[in-house]
């Protein structure tokens, strides 16, 4: 097949030369009618011989100057250096030698200017990864003096303090998040987690952020067993719950947080439902929640929207293989779908 596919694309690279190669051995045939009629049989066989010689000759030679070609391309792609340029230089038409040394003049260019970014790149990254682990140290004395000095401070001081605590650390792990979806290889652990239960236990870890904003939080529905990486998953929530305590709103009473689970019998999928009673968003700006940096209306309710929370719970659901889907209207609050295949043992 591979084969029968390279004779067809010569034919139709060369179709002209060998179009003008049958109508001369046509030419001739007829030439040799009008002038050798009773040799006529003899000199036809052996012109079609010669003819059908020749386009066969011709074809093989073509091909297999081609894979030549394709061969020192390919190479001169992988690495443009100056020997692969000239190697393919060798085996090329002369009318193509200023094309390739131009391609390979721009291909240099842009290496270097890439090569130049990877380096910025990879020392960014080492400064934040070495940031990450210096502002651990001072989280790590703020979360040692609120444990061992409750009697020197009141509830509400320690309840703020452990506040923004939490938010500190918040932001922290959405750095190295950040950076780990960005990684070749990720470490994650697929392990059967019962829904609702696992949405308690973060909930819990999260008490002080949703004491402070003065949620109520309610969970309704059947306990079910999902597939899925613990770590991603917490902060997949993390993220959602920050995202909903942004927004406080009083219009509807208290704040309110709602997770609720689904079991979608047709599409045969767990669905997990996270209700907030919040401002809710336009419907002009649904469609974009998830974009990087995205703030849309809502972010003029706060200084703290950065539009970075949601874009990595997007990029955290797509590893983890998890479908998402939003609901809203202005005044009536945020819905946030999360629905995980129902993986069978």
């Amino acid at each position: 097949m591979k084969w029968i596919k390279q004779i067809y694309a010569c034919f139709n690279d060369y179709k002209l030369w060998f179009l003008i190669l049958i109508a001369t051995n046509f030419l001739f045939i007829f030439l040799a009618w009008l002038a050798y009629p009773e040799t006529f049989v003899i000199l036809v066989g052996l012109m079609i011989v010669f003819m059908l010689t020749m386009i066969s000759l011709s074809i093989f030679i073509i091909i297999r100057k081609q894979v030549k070609i394709d061969e020192a391309f390919e190479d001169f792609l992988l690495e443009p250096n100056d020997t692969n340029e000239e190697r393919l230089c060798q085996v090329s038409p002369e009318t193509h030698l200023t094309y390739i040394r131009r391609l390979g003049n721009v291909i240099r260019s842009y290496q270097s200017k890439l090569n130049d970014q990877v380096i910025e790149l990879t020392d960014y990254e080492s400064y934040i990864e070495g940031w990450v682990h210096e502002v651990k140290k001072p989280l790590s004395l703020m979360t040692l003096i609120l444990d061992n000095r409750i009697d020197e401070m009141s509830p509400l001081v320690r309840r703020r303090m452990l506040h923004v605590r939490d938010q500190m650390l918040g932001d922290v792990e959405k750095i190295l998040y950040f950076a780990r979806l960005g990684a070749a290889h990720k470490d994650y652990n697929f392990e059967s987690i019962s829904l609702l239960a696992f949405c308690k236990e973060t909930i819990k870890n999260n008490q002080t952020l949703l004491d402070e904003s003065g949620f109520y939080i309610h969970f309704t529905g059947e306990e079910m067993e999902v597939l899925s990486d613990r770590k991603g998953l917490t902060f997949m929530l993390e993220q959602i719950v920050a995202n909903s305590t942004k927004y406080i709103t009083q219009n509807n009473g208290s704040p309110m947080l709602k997770f609720e689970t689904n079991y979608d019998n047709a599409a045969d999928e767990i669905i997990l439902n996270i209700s907030d009673n919040g401002p809710g968003i336009a419907e002009e700006d649904l469609p974009f929640i998830f974009d990087k940096g995205f703030t849309g209306r809502r972010g003029a309710y706060t200084r703290e929207a950065t539009g970075m929370g949601l874009f990595l719970v997007k990029k955290m659901a797509y590893d983890l293989a998890i479908h998402l889907d939003v609901k809203s209207e202005l005044g009536s609050g945020l819905t946030i779908s999360l629905i995980f295949p129902n993986v069978k043992e």
